[in-house]
């Protein structure tokens, strides 16, 4: 197989695998069908009231502040005397469109609604406001609209600010808040004029959504424990108290209004959200008004936490929920259909009603759950052969019905609290059910990717055996098949999986996870000779040696698995790779290199130590990052003066980007400082963040093509962007990588027993010189140990200063100097990017070890490509259908972290190769040999 083709196909072939894991944990949950449950009894409230402070967490809102004074002295007095209180647990991820979807329409949104930014509707849910009457909306563009457009008619009115005043540099966020205050007075006001309006506000089952912005933002921009968040939570509590005074006036105190306040999620310390952290899972939720129970003495402490101690609160009961509980609490309090997708639990503690209408409602809420699981469950049955279809064993149609018989019988007849229990118990069951149809095909999908993927790591591995094993050929034909004969089987075997998926009529992506393995294992069978020549050979293979680089392999990559989960294994993986130039041999023979080789190691086994970045800004680390690198560059040019002199257009262009260091870490420490002062974000250091992003990936190539000169350009040109979008510690990583990379290339020097190169000749590396083909040689097994290395340092790359978390939830501060208004795809592109840099270092370091230990791309990828698949594979098997969405969501994303490093690896080997077989290089022909 050709070169490119064999990339491309390795490409495709994983770019499905990377798709699998999505399509077989992260499809929608969503079912349509079902018909809405009404409640034969009339509602306690004719209108609700739901205000959500975006991003407020639990403690920050019950605690007392260090004084002893209360941050929400008006919703306090609603918890003490006239209303039911508690904690609501959100679930992962912690954003504010999957918060909502959980408060208003009652379910748990996939995880595949981050493509649309989390703004707009991935598929068509219900929600509360679609069941009500009417419903008015006030607050951020970012929100309302999806509930408006996911809504049938046109009764639900929002009313937003423009998207520019989400502006994290603002002097004052929290005038957002005052302006929803501001609108919904007016409204109010302006209702009395207007007969139709005036009408309608006094229909039955409107609601009113007032969301709050000001507090996230606010802990955005100041972090939680600020001043500014804390006062914002104070002008929210009046802010409410006003608008209850305003409508109980309007509506002439007629005791027929629910009030519910919530937040959509809470933050971390360091102002960040999206994991998790308890400070991100637990929010406050305070119910009162028309039939919400009032105040009660707490008789026990069901929850084992102190919370209630440290907010003094232990003698009021509390009620827990989870989130998509709230919907149809909300639904039950003004007499709308719970949301036909909800897994909400109606929270009886809540309600201050009859049992005959807490029977119903509960009776009501059951049957919507059932309607799903019976949805579900004929959608499955209908696409599964009669014979390999396995109903629900708990679930079945008999005991559905017996289910419904018994619970109208018992609500006939007056036992309300048996039926309650009874309909408990439905709702378990068909929760269980549900989960059970939705995960139905999980096994089947991933029995076919693992199929797949160890076919195609058993097919590189074979490919690497024939190209470079030099394995003795046995006498005569050793093929059991001929190549016709095997392509009937496999051909055979393709056939039969389409008719199969036919006639279950499986979604399109079905197929290409069935049918992958089988041109793959085609390839795999007709290389089995390779087998049979290493079989033949192994006497003659220092057997002992193979079987401990495979020992030392194996433990790396548990190593670099490990590493996942614990960052500091980084730092002791570090350790252990500082003292591989004792272990080989190599300090005796480069003392001086060796000891470097030991000190830079040391020094980046630190940064896995400290904690995560963003959750402490320190701007002077980013000037230290400036001196660093300049001292870096400055010894670099000094060492290389006398064996490679600079052409006087490279100094020039060194002392330009030098200067460009400076002048970036300036930006950066005068944005912050103006940002502090509340004074925005400086157009001047703006422009400037902007064309330094858009420069940093052209200047290299105006640089010499010489090995270190154009890496040390590399390095210059990325490190002002990486400037720019730190806050923190994290500014020093690249300068200490650079070191580690910079005497990586030359420690690899004196590992090559053959064809070495001298000092001299290794800085007189030229990439636009044609490379000798007789001087490219094979695979060895020390290669191995440079692959592992390869991967370990890519993984260093990528979490030496964070994890998961810091990507997914990572601190706004961080772009500051590019833009302060929020922009959800602009923010995560800068963060990406801010990712990558580290990782374009290792791989330019790679590449440049490549050229100079005489070994061609392709080669040397493979090695690389096996073991990143054997991690990938590896979280592969971690991911489980049980535990927490956090558990689950963890190891799906260290699997799409592996497979996005290995896609990008293998579209940057289809650019060199296609770059460097044909390429003109700045005016100079260029040609590249491969083995």
């Amino acid at each position: 197989m050709k070169v490119v083709t064999f990339f491309v196909v390795g490409l495709l072939v994983h770019v499905v695998f990377f798709i699998s894991i999505f399509d077989i944990y992260f499809t929608s949950p969503l079912v349509h069908g079902m018909s809405p449950q009404h409640v034969p009894l009339p509602p306690p409230a004719k209108r609700l009231v739901l205000f959500v402070a975006d991003g407020l967490r639990a403690d920050s809102f019950y605690k007392p502040d260090v004084n002893g004074t209360i941050r929400a002295p008006f919703l306090r007095n609603i918890i003490e005397e006239k209303g039911t209180w508690g904690i609501s647990h959100t679930h992962v991820p912690t954003e504010s469109r999957p918060g909502h979807v959980a408060l208003i329409a009652g379910f748990y949104e996939d995880v595949s609604a981050v493509a649309k930014g989390w703004k707009e509707n991935p598929v068509e849910f219900d929600s509360v406001f679609n069941e009500s009457k009417h419903t008015w909306c006030w607050g951020s563009p970012d929100i309302l609209p999806m509930f408006a457009k996911g809504a049938s008619g046109d009764h639900v009115y929002t009313h937003t600010y423009p998207a520019e005043s989400e502006d994290f540099a603002s002097k004052d966020a929290s005038r957002l808040d005052t302006w929803v205050f501001d609108e919904v007075k007016a409204f109010f006001s302006s209702a009395k004029g207007n007969e139709s309006l005036l009408s309608r506000l006094h229909e039955e089952k409107n609601v009113f959504f007032l969301h709050l912005l000001g507090i996230d933002t606010n802990g955005h921009a100041h972090r939680p424990m600020s001043r500014e968040y804390l006062e914002n939570i104070m002008l929210v509590d009046d802010g409410i108290s006003e608008i209850v005074s305003l409508m109980e006036d309007f509506f002439g105190n007629d005791g027929q209004t629910a009030y519910v306040f919530t937040s959509d999620h809470g933050m971390t310390n360091w102002g960040s959200h999206g994991a998790g952290h308890a400070s991100e899972t637990l929010t406050p939720l305070v119910a009162w008004g028309a039939g919400i129970q009032t105040a009660q003495r707490a008789t026990t402490h069901p929850y084992e936490d102190q919370y209630q101690h440290e907010w003094k609160l232990d003698t009021l009961r509390r009620v827990d929920v989870n989130q998509a509980d709230i919907a149809p609490l909300m639904s039950s309090l003004i007499g709308v259909p719970i949301p036909l997708n909800s897994v909400g639990v109606l929270p009886l503690d809540f309600l201050n009603n009859s049992q005959h209408f807490k029977a119903e409602s509960m009776y009501a809420n059951s049957i919507q759950i059932l309607e799903q699981f019976k949805v579900k469950m004929t959608q499955k049955e209908e696409t599964t052969l009669p014979f390999l279809f396995t109903p629900f064993p708990h679930l079945t149609e008999s005991k559905q019905q017996d289910f419904l018989r018994h619970a109208k019988s018992l609500i006939h007849r007056g036992l309300y609290d048996e039926a309650i229990l009874v309909c408990m118990q439905m709702i378990t069951q068909a929760m269980e059910g549900l989960s059970y149809y939705h995960t139905y095909d999980r096994f089947f999908l991933g029995c076919s990717v693992v199929l797949g993927f160890v076919g195609w790591t058993s097919y590189v591995v074979l490919v690497i055996l024939k190209t470079h094993a030099s394995l003795r050929k046995p006498p005569g034909n050793r093929d059991l098949m001929s190549d016709r004969g095997l392509g009937r089987v496999f051909l055979c075997v393709g056939l039969v999986i389409t008719v199969f998926l036919l006639v279950q009529a499986s979604p399109c992506t079905y197929y290409v996870y069935c049918l992958l393995p089988v041109p793959v294992w085609y390839s795999v069978i007709k290389e089995i000779g390779t087998l049979l020549d290493l079989a033949q050979s192994a006497p003659s293979l220092p057997l002992c040696k193979c079987f401990g680089y495979f020992v030392l392999v194996t433990f790396g990559i548990e190593l670099l698995v490990l590493s996942f989960f614990y960052r500091a294994v980084l730092s002791f993986g570090l350790l252990v790779l500082s003292l591989w130039p004792v272990a080989s041999g190599l300090y005796f023979k480069a003392k001086t290199r060796s000891l470097t080789w030991v000190l830079s190691c040391l020094c980046l086994a630190m940064f896995p130590l400290m904690p995560v970045v963003g959750r402490e800004s320190n701007v002077h680390f980013v000037t230290c990052a400036a001196a660093l690198t300049l001292f870096n560059t400055l010894s670099y040019l000094l060492s290389t003066r006398r064996l490679s002199p600079l052409p006087h257009k490279d100094k020039q262009l060194f002392v330009a980007q030098m200067v460009h260091v400076v002048l970036c870490a300036y930006v950066l420490t005068s944005t912050h400082s103006s940002l502090q002062q509340k004074q925005g974000l400086p157009l001047f250091n703006q422009l400037v963040s902007w064309t330094t992003l858009v420069v940093s990936l052209l200047v290299p190539l105006l640089s010499s093509t010489r090995l270190f000169h154009r890496l040390m350009s590399i390095l210059l040109s990325l490190v002002p962007t990486y400037l720019l979008l730190s806050t923190g510690y994290e500014a020093l990583f690249p300068p200490v990588l650079s070191w580690l990379m910079f005497v990586w290339i030359n420690i690899e020097q004196e590992a090559m027993t053959t064809g070495t190169l001298s000092k001299t000749e290794l800085f007189r590396i030229d990439f636009s010189e044609n490379i000798d083909i007789t001087k490219i040689r094979q695979l060895k097994l020390d290669d191995i140990r440079r692959s592992y290395f390869f991967v370990f340092f890519i993984i260093t790359a990528f979490f030496g200063t964070g994890n998961i978390a810091s990507i997914n939830s990572f601190d706004p501060a961080s772009v500051y100097c590019f833009l302060t208004v929020f922009n959800p795809f602009v923010m995560g592109g800068l963060m990406m990017w801010k990712v990558l840099i580290p990782f374009v270092i290792v791989m330019c370091t790679f590449e440049t070890i490549q050229v100079s230990t005489q070994l061609s791309s392709r080669s040397l990828f493979l090695l690389v490509l096996v073991i990143s698949d054997m991690m990938a594979l590896h979280f592969f098997f971690l991911v489980k259908d049980y535990g927490s969405w956090l558990d689950i969501g963890t190891s799906i994303s260290h699997y799409v972290i592996v497979m996005s490093m290995t896609i990008f690896l293998m579209l940057l080997s289809i650019m060199t190769h296609i770059l460097t077989s044909k390429r003109v290089f700045l005016g100079k022909k260029m040609k590249v040999h491969f083995k």
